[in-house]
């Protein structure tokens, strides 16, 4: 693939993000595509045991990512994110941020920018001591739902899956910053607790070991959406990553809780995979994966893919060629479906996951194809 539909793929998603979670896969994103090795599925992430120590003005993600860290509140950022901060024309500077009611929306968004205010803050202590209160709030003053899942709402008790690829990572991250085995542990009974939840039970006639996308009062939505899935996956192979490459892996809880979210991502992948074939003559999988009237999609369809390689590249035993060979078969389709200027569609609505119409614009699939070329080249290069 060209660099220049490379950079055509991240301008698209620079240009379209504007919420709390698209600046946080963005920093991902930039991450694991320009300093693999500094991501959490590099060779050594944590050299010495520790949160390595990179440039931030020289680093794309956490040059990126740092105008929208607030410093100076309990979240790093609202909880939806719509704060649009553009630079001066004239001078070329960020206004200050301003924090609005951090009780307008999701708890888990502004989570999903601890990992770049954790690294940032090796090197700037007042991004290191922003991250402390986002943990913090998320552990001691964000609902919890009856089983002790934290919420991804913070006016309800409400879980959706998109919140793993945003929360867990960040308490993972801040276990390593923090040398807490305890909350390592916690991170990942945090998964287990979602899916507790969401999980379609095992001995379910279709769609067994995939998630329904919401449970919760206000919200909803026991289908099968493809992203969620995704989002979910994603996450703990994040988390997966971050606990078996720390020296708290044999850790008695941690090494229990590895154990049981990689099959819980097995789960999901062995489910849309026996899914991928419910609608012949379509290669994407559905929005919504138990119900064939949907159309063929991209965003769930790469980020899957995406962990797909992630998890063969990890824990390649379990993760062999029936996980690999069907990425490569996902990748070589998703690759037709980018266009020169480096958007992606047919696409869903990521803010309406409901609507009937394929788009052709979303900062998600932005992300995910990323996410997806970087897995495929780390996966390949071992």
């Amino acid at each position: 693939m060209s660099s220049t539909l490379i950079n055509n793929i991240i301008l698209q998603k620079q240009r379209l993000a504007t919420h709390s979670w698209e600046y946080g896969a963005l920093a991902e994103v930039l991450l694991e595509w320009y300093t693999p090795n500094a991501s959490v599925f590099g060779g050594n992430p944590f050299p010495d045991g520790r949160i390595p120590v990179i440039q931030v003005d020289t680093t794309p993600s956490l040059s990126y990512v740092k105008r929208h860290i607030s410093t100076n509140s309990d979240t790093l950022i609202d909880g939806d994110g719509m704060l649009l901060r553009k630079e001066d024309p004239v001078t070329g500077i960020f206004p200050p941020f301003h924090q609005t009611s951090s009780l307008a929306g999701a708890a888990g968004g502004p989570a999903s920018l601890g990992v770049y205010a954790i690294l940032i803050g090796q090197t700037q202590d007042d991004y290191l001591s922003a991250a402390e209160p986002q943990v913090n709030y998320l552990l001691t003053a964000v609902p919890r739902y009856t089983n002790g899942a934290i919420s991804h709402r913070e006016s309800v008790a409400e879980l959706w899956a998109d919140f793993i690829y945003m929360a867990p990572p960040t308490l993972a991250y801040w276990a390593i910053q923090t040398d807490d085995a305890g909350l390592l542990a916690t991170a990942l009974q945090q998964c287990i607790l979602y899916r507790d939840v969401l999980g379609v039970p095992a001995n379910a006639k279709s769609a067994a070991g995939l998630w329904h996308h919401i449970v919760g009062p206000q919200s909803q939505d026991l289908g099968i959406w493809s992203t969620g899935n995704a989002w979910a996956a994603a996450g703990m192979s994040r988390v997966l990553a971050t606990a078996t490459k720390s020296r708290h892996s044999g850790d008695t809880k941690v090494k229990s809780g590895i154990a049981q979210v990689k099959d819980i991502v097995k789960a999901i992948l062995d489910g849309a995979i026996a899914r991928d074939n419910a609608e012949p003559g379509e290669p994407l999988l559905g929005n919504y994966l138990n119900d064939t009237t949907w159309f063929g999609e991209l965003s769930g369809t790469t980020l899957l893919t995406a962990t797909a390689y992630r998890m063969a590249r990890l824990e390649p035993r379990e993760f062999g060629p029936r996980y690999t060979e069907w990425a490569d078969s996902k990748r070589e389709v998703i690759m037709k479906k980018i266009s020169s200027d480096g958007l992606l569609s047919p696409v869903v609505n990521p803010l309406n996951w409901g609507d009937r119409t394929p788009r052709k614009e979303s900062p998600e699939a932005q992300s995910f194809a990323i996410l997806m070329l970087a897995a495929h080249r780390d996966f390949t290069s071992r």
